[in-house]
Formats: C-alpha cells, sequence, structure tokens
C-alpha cells in the first residue's frame, strides 16, 4: 500500500533518481517513488522532466496541477496500466440497471450515514434527522434523499446562512479536499481497470470521472469533518498550511470491515470491492467516519 503525498508549493525542479523522487529547491530531497500516492504541484514555476512523468505512470501515482486560483485543475493519471481494462469497460458498460441501483443506493446510505457521523463529533443537531434519511434510503434513490439530507446537513454543520455555490473560505477548502479525494479515486479506479467516465449514477457526457464522482460521496464528509473543525484563521484563500492538512486528510483513518486504516488505503480497498460488484453481484465495502486520527503504522 502506498502512504505518502507530497505537496510542493515553492518554486522546485523535479527529476528522477533512479527509485526516487527528487525534489531541488535550497536543499534537495528524495522520496521513493514506491511511498508516494498523490504529488500537488502548487506552484507556478515548479518544472519537471519528463522521466517523472514516466515514473509517475509506472507507480501509479496521481499527479495534480492547480490553477490560477490555486484549486486542483487537472490530474494525470497511468494510461490503461490495468490487464483486463477492455474486459472490465464491457462489464462497466453491461451492468444490469437494478444492480447499479442498489450499487447507488448504498453509496447514498453510507453517505448520509457519514455526515451524521460529521454532526455528531462536530457537537452539532440534527443527527437523528440525518440517520432517519440513511435508512430510507432505496434502491436507486428514487426520492432524492441525498439531495434532501445535504440541505439540512450542510446548514447544521456550517448555519443556516450557508450556501455551497458562495465565494468563501469554507468553499474554497471544501472544493480543494473534494478535488484531491477525487483525483486519488480516480488513480485507484485505472490501477484497478476501470474507466473512470463510466459511472454507477454519474452519467455526463462533460464528465470524465463519473464513476470517481459516485464513489467519493462516502469520503466526502471527512473534508467536511476537518473544515467544520479548522475554520479560516485570516480573511481571503486559503492558505500554504490550509491545502497541505487537506491533502493530508488522505492519511487519516477511517473504519471499513477490515479496520481501521487511512483514507489512501480505503479508497483501494472500496474499488476492488467495485470490481467485485461488476463480477460477482457483490456488495460495495465503504468507509465509515471515525474522526480525523492520522493513521499510524504499526511496527
Amino acid at each position: 500500500m502506498v502512504w505518502r503525498s507530497v505537496m510542493i508549493s515553492r518554486p522546485a525542479k523535479l527529476r528522477r533518481e533512479h527509485y526516487s523522487l527528487a525534489i531541488e529547491q535550497e536543499q534537495t530531497a528524495l522520496v521513493p517513488f514506491e511511498d508516494i500516492a498523490v504529488i500537488v504541484l502548487n506552484h507556478r514555476e515548479i518544472t519537471l522532466t519528463h522521466p517523472v512523468l514516466s515514473a509517475c505512470a509506472e507507480y501509479g501515482i496521481g499527479l495534480y496541477a492547480t490553477g490560477s486560483n490555486h484549486q486542483p485543475a487537472g490530474v494525470f493519471l497511468p494510461f490503461l496500466s490495468h490487464s483486463r481494462t477492455t474486459r472490465m469497460m464491457r462489464r462497466q458498460l453491461d451492468i444490469a440497471r437494478p444492480l447499479a441501483k442498489q450499487a447507488w443506493a448504498g453509496i447514498v446510505r453510507r453517505k448520509i450515514e457519514n455526515q451524521a457521523a460529521c454532526l455528531r463529533l462536530c457537537g452539532k443537531n440534527g443527527v437523528d434527522r440525518m440517520e432517519s434519511y440513511a435508512r430510507r434510503v432505496r434502491s436507486g434513490d428514487g426520492d432524492n434523499l441525498e439531495g434532501q439530507a445535504a440541505a439540512f446537513y450542510f446548514t447544521q454543520l456550517f448555519g443556516q446562512g450557508f450556501h455551497r455555490a458562495e465565494e468563501r473560505w469554507t468553499n474554497a477548502a471544501l472544493d480543494y479536499g473534494y478535488a484531491v479525494l477525487r483525483g486519488a479515486i480516480a488513480r485507484g479506479l485505472v490501477a484497478h481497470g476501470f474507466h473512470p467516465t463510466i459511472g454507477l449514477f454519474h452519467d455526463s457526457e462533460q464528465n470524465a470521472f463519473n464513476l470517481a464522482d459516485d464513489l467519493i460521496e462516502p469520503f466526502r464528509p471527512l473534508i467536511d469533518l476537518h473544515v467544520a473543525k479548522h475554520p479560516a484563521t485570516t480573511e481571503g484563500g486559503l492558505l500554504p498550511a490550509d491545502k497541505s492538512a487537506l491533502v493530508a486528510l488522505l492519511n487519516v483513518d477511517v473504519a471499513m470491515p477490515q479496520g481501521r486504516m487511512s483514507a489512501l488505503s480505503a479508497i483501494e480497498y472500496a474499488v476492488e470491492s467495485m470490481v467485485r460488484v461488476y463480477e460477482e453481484d457483490a456488495e460495495l465495502q465503504l468507509p465509515t467516519l471515525v474522526g480525523l486520527q492520522p493513521h499510524r503504522l504499526e511496527c
């Protein structure tokens, strides 16, 4: 399993040195490629060599580039790295609608359960109502309980005047964290032979990450919890420390059927279970929010 995320927010030159990423700044730091899950390039004066891109593809590393607003604008993913990509694409296209609707209901149910847990961990009201929404989710979520729950949840978490469309620090932080999660999930999907454009529920022709946008839903409350617990310390946009903390959430513990593990590892297990959904009609294994404790490796 991979554990590390690398965020670069100052001028740097990136090059490959044998099996490691060399980050040249005032001093040169070496990070083994096999230890890296994601790299975030968050400065206009970062240059990198072609062997670095090749290594990212070889080791399955998600490489993010940020735009002028310092939000993730794109992600470099390995191209068809799985040996059975065509077979998996056929299974994605041919999945029975009842099975897809059941899987989507499981995703929505766990998302709402995690939103309820987020409210509980923040000492907010509305936990019982959120748990009621979760219990009433049925195949395909035809009643749109996901949307009803979200409308109630965000105002409980961030206040009655909160709207996701507003330009404010909280929304910028949520968008940044979601974008990092989305790329990490897309990376995991590609590594297991999926085409991220073919979703279970999301099906926009203009979205290259429909399947990632399905699987991200139960992970979103992890970002929400961090943002609610760590409000802005200054006026204006995100500080480098804010962005580093959001990237570091990939290494925060969540609960899975196999036990507690980092969000990055949970993504891997969730994607593996999605393979079984398509091949064996199995049940998705999804994360449960437990807090913001960084994962610690046992020696």
